[in-house]
């Protein structure tokens, strides 16, 4: 069966070069019905992929990561979003005994250290619940855009994820970043209240901090390592 699923991601490429993200999320909800899931980071790229998922079927399956460390604001658009849409968000937490044995043995702020250990608390934090959030499933839909960072330019529209055995599909790739906040604006969406305050990447509170002018997106998010180093773990391409 995985290597079925494999063996069509492209010709699905070659199926959906063109069309646009209604007609690409309307067919993997539909054909992988109760087998795919969006895994939303609650950042403007998801709050737009919600929308329209709500709009085609508002029983399709969200589910978020919730690490221990994030901002306020964002489990504020968790609830503005459930109020709006009238849906439900399923959220996974990490391990309690994983965390409590990481900071005890490395220390709360545990990620400031080394790279060694900041990929450790992210693998505890999110790579593990991810993990335990896609049993099951076929397809995992994405929020990733190709402009988004130095470590994403080669991702494409649909994807065969080793790691998981499964597709993963990123119906936004070709947006831009005017794209998704002229939607945004368009379809009045909840979305977090930090990208006004020079935001546009929003993860864990320590690991994220305001970008100046003229900074990547993704500047922002564990800023004190080199930018081709900058990815948690969700998303590793082969």
């Amino acid at each position: 069966m995985k290597i079925q699923l494999m063996e069509q991601v492209d010709l699905l490429n070659q199926r959906f070069g063109f069309s646009d993200t209604t007609e690409v999320l309307e067919y993997f909800l539909t054909h992988f019905k109760g087998k795919v899931a969006f895994a939303s980071s609650l950042g403007a790229e998801d709050q737009v992929i919600t929308e329209i998922m709500a709009s085609i079927d508002p029983a399709s399956r969200i589910f978020t990561l919730d690490t221990g460390r994030m901002f306020p604001e964002s489990y504020d658009v968790i609830e503005r979003t459930i109020a709006r849409y009238k849906i439900k968000i399923g959220i996974f937490f990490p391990d309690r005994a994983a965390v409590e044995k990481m900071v005890n043995m490395e220390g709360i702020n545990l990620f400031y250290d080394s790279i060694e250990n900041r990929k450790l608390c992210c693998h505890i934090r999110k790579i593990d619940p991810l993990n335990r959030a896609l049993e099951g499933l076929d397809v995992w839909i994405s929020g990733l855009r190709r402009s988004q960072s130095v470590t994403r330019t080669e991702i494409k529209l649909v994807e065969w994820d080793e790691n998981h055995k499964m597709i993963k599909v990123n119906p936004l790739i070709n947006w831009t970043e005017e794209q998704v906040w002229d939607y945004i604006k368009l379809k009045n969406i909840p979305y977090n209240r930090l990208h006004d305050q020079g935001f546009p990447s929003i993860g864990c509170q320590p690991c994220t901090r305001a970008v100046q002018p003229g900074e990547d997106v993704r500047a922002g998010r564990w800023w004190w390592e080199n930018e081709l180093q900058k990815e948690c773990g969700l998303h590793v391409r082969e």
